[in-house]
């Protein structure tokens, strides 16, 4: 049976708590976007693009053939804002 082949691809923006400008510091940016690229090869999501300032954060990503958009944003949202 032949193989079905998927790409689909997700920009995902979200804005830090109050729009509050907590990225300020470049090198805290690069880190957050290091991390959140693992959070998406840990969901079978390739991240192709991330980035954004001091007040919200950009992501483009292939989604996994298995997950939902709602999925991968949830994981996403929980790593991200788990303090400490």
């Amino acid at each position: 049976m032949p193989q079905s082949l998927a790409n689909i691809l997700v920009h995902t923006v979200f804005s830090t708590k109050d729009r509050h400008p907590f990225l300020r510091d470049k090198s805290l940016r690069e880190e957050l976007h290091r991390y959140l690229g693992g959070i998406l090869i840990n969901q079978d999501c390739q991240p192709l693009i991330i980035g954004g300032v001091e007040d919200h954060v950009h992501l483009l990503s292939t989604l996994s053939r298995t997950g939902t958009v709602a999925e991968m944003v949830k994981e996403i949202k929980r790593g991200s804002s788990r303090s400490g």
